[in-house]
């Protein structure tokens, strides 16, 4: 048997999940898993390398236990995030997507290149926390004069372990610089914002051995977490998709990209998957929830959680789409802004929550379907959310679709899956 160790690491938790094929399915198990966060710093918001690079030591040497004879290791993690390098070592701090740093960035990045042409060149919606606005940000402080190298999250880890660099393609085109047409880093867009050159190499596609650690070959998988859940939902034709997690990212695979100006106001995006385009929308998702949790009831359980929600008789809604909602200090506050009326109870705040996040899908389901003119009957759900059958079911109402339900680790399923493409293909050879 060929064992394939998917390294699977989002903003709240990592883990390490070994698979192989039988049957004609991966079968996974889960053996090691670890927490992750953004720290607050005097710096700003940060991630902390140094403790994500020994956690995933930690779980490799935990899956060496269990599975000695592993064949082949994959990151995948969040997207737009990046390291600067300057030779072997790092450029610090390594600022996390919900710093607030690029606000004062993004005005002059669209006074250099409007953001009409962003789009058109790149169809990727716009985000304040793009890596476009985070590498002006480092720009305009000085912290790119001195790098010779930006390694996206992902590549940065699997360095870490290899010493190989990469810019793997479905990462790259989270950040707002890849040409949607080409699949490479756009040059206008790079001359327009004064950036170096030699920090933008050729991409790397999906499939590509760039190492080894440990006996191991170091793959690049679809290293966009998103792209690698795409990659394992096992869909009939192409249908919709909801990758539900602390992001929702709704949306379908398209043969090439939509870069018009009905898709920009309607603010999808058109991110690189695995063989083809995913048409899709970044929404606040699980994050609402997961922090309201935090901050009225921690460590309640998830299941009185939701029970006490689809009973609590609170009607409000909110935007869920609201930047508002991104990074407040209080997030029961933030609610409590875009309300007319407050909740009575915790369980209205979920409540409120949870169907204000239905009803974001429901109305960008409908959006989607204009401007694609492609009408489906099915929706994918899978990650976390996909195990909260009270979210499933305001999600079928609202979108009027089949929800079907994944509970699977959607993601490690799409990582190891490549894994095993380049494995065959290797052996082919």
């Amino acid at each position: 048997m060929r064992y394939y160790l998917a390294i699977d690491i989002g903003a709240s938790s990592g883990r390490h999940i070994v698979g192989w094929p039988e049957d004609g399915k991966i079968r996974t198990v889960e053996v090691y898993r670890f927490p992750n966060g953004m720290k607050e710093t005097d710096d700003g918001l940060i991630w902390d390398l140094e403790t994500l690079v020994m956690n995933i030591r930690m779980g490799i040497e935990e899956a060496f236990k269990y599975f000695p004879d592993i064949v082949s290791l994959s990151v995948d993690t969040w997207g737009v995030d990046y390291v600067l390098m300057k030779g072997e070592k790092e450029i610090l701090p390594c600022y996390a997507y919900r710093d607030s740093r690029t606000g004062p960035a993004i005005p002059e990045v669209h006074r250099r290149m409007p953001f009409e042409e962003l789009y058109r060149r790149t169809g990727i919606q716009h985000q304040p926390f793009n890596s476009i606005y985070q590498l002006y940000a480092d720009q305009t402080a000085g912290r790119l004069a001195e790098a010779d190298a930006f390694l996206p999250m992902p590549s940065y880890l699997m360095y870490r372990l290899c010493g190989g660099k990469a810019h793997e393609y479905t990462e790259a085109t989270t950040g707002g610089m890849v040409n949607a047409k080409t699949g490479e880093y756009d040059p206008a867009i790079v001359e327009a914002l004064g950036f170096p050159r030699h920090l933008f190499p050729k991409l790397r596609k999906p499939g590509t051995v760039i190492g080894a650690y440990r006996g191991m070959k170091v793959v690049l998988c679809a290293t966009h977490d998103t792209a690698s859940a795409v990659e394992a939902i096992p869909m009939e034709g192409n249908e919709l998709f909801l990758s539900s997690g602390t992001w929702s990212l709704l949306g379908m695979k398209i043969p090439s990209p939509l870069t018009d100006r009905k898709s920009m106001e309607a603010a999808y995006s058109n991110e690189g998957g695995v063989g083809c385009s995913l048409y899709l929308k970044n929404i606040i998702g699980m994050w609402l929830v997961n922090r309201l949790r935090e901050e009225l009831c921690p460590g309640k359980p998830w299941d009185e959680i939701t029970a006490e929600a689809e009973q609590d008789g609170f009607d409000g809604l909110v935007d869920a789409e609201d930047p508002d909602f991104l990074a407040p200090e209080s997030m029961k506050e933030a609610f409590d802004a875009k309300l007319a009326a407050k909740p009575a109870s915790t369980a209205g705040y979920f409540r409120c929550a949870y169907r204000s996040l239905a009803d974001t899908y429901g109305r960008a389901v409908r959006t989607m379907e204009a401007c694609t003119g492609i009408c489906r009957s099915k929706l994918y759900i899978v990650g976390g959310g996909a195990k909260n059958n009270y979210l499933n079911r305001l999600t079928a109402q609202a979108t009027g679709k089949q929800v079907i339900a994944l509970p699977m680790e959607a993601t490690a399923e799409g990582n190891i899956k490549v894994q095993i493409r380049a494995d065959i293909q290797e052996a082919g050879q």
